[in-house]
């Protein structure tokens, strides 16, 4: 699996589900499972048939500097996924009717939530108690913390003449696999998925990556 860009490595690393490995045979795929939440508000006109035409809408605080560039990255992961659900960037300086603006988050943990971090006076060697033959007594033990991220993507769908939302989705998604782009566009398209007439509430939606 290729490694995510530096830019977006260092503003999207680290939202509550697990990602965990199948194997199949020889070949072997990862299922990112994510928490979904969508809400359509195209009034009292049906949601447009695809294709469609959108631009990208950013906020102040992604137009400079390292914010831009990384969010260039997350850009192209979701024109991608976008495009997969028959919606595509309109050329450049061109009007769409519609715009689309995204943005992800991501916390690095030490351990996992449930970990107990008291197992030990820190994250090398340590005193620790377990059973021996019915009984408790003490050793020392190596412990070894594997980092825990949570992450979050989300996307906001508005009519352009009015800048009216009609379309707000997000994905959260937790483990411990280091980020990656297919990683990002698994979540994307999880966000996605029954774009544009969600079901109802929240749902789980899997998606499955070649390894």
């Amino acid at each position: 699996m290729s490694r995510i860009p530096p830019a977006i490595r260092r503003t999207l690393l680290g939202g509550t589900l697990g990602l965990s490995l199948l194997l199949g045979g020889c070949a072997s795929v990862y299922l990112v499972d994510n928490h979904v939440q969508s809400f359509a508000g195209w009034g009292s006109a049906n949601a447009p048939a695809a294709p469609q035409t959108y631009r990208f809408e950013r906020l102040p605080s992604q137009r400079e500097g390292q914010a831009a560039a990384s969010q260039d990255e997350l850009e192209a992961l979701a024109r991608a996924a976008l495009a997969r659900a028959g919606w595509n960037l309109a050329p450049a300086h061109t009007a769409a009717p519609w715009t689309v603006q995204v943005s992800a988050g991501a916390l690095q943990l030490p351990r996992a939530p449930w970990e107990d971090p008291w197992d030990g006076f820190g994250p090398g060697w340590g005193w620790g108690l377990h059973s021996v033959n019915g009984g408790w007594g003490g050793s020392m033990f190596m412990r070894m913390e594997i980092p825990y991220h949570e992450r979050k993507v989300s996307l906001l769908v508005r009519q352009a003449s009015t800048g009216q939302v009609v379309y707000e989705t997000s994905a959260r998604h937790d483990g411990r696999w280091n980020s990656s782009p297919e990683l990002w566009s698994a979540m994307l398209d999880a966000a996605l998925r029954d774009f544009p007439n969600p079901p109802a509430g929240a749902r789980q939606v899997n998606v499955e990556v070649p390894r």
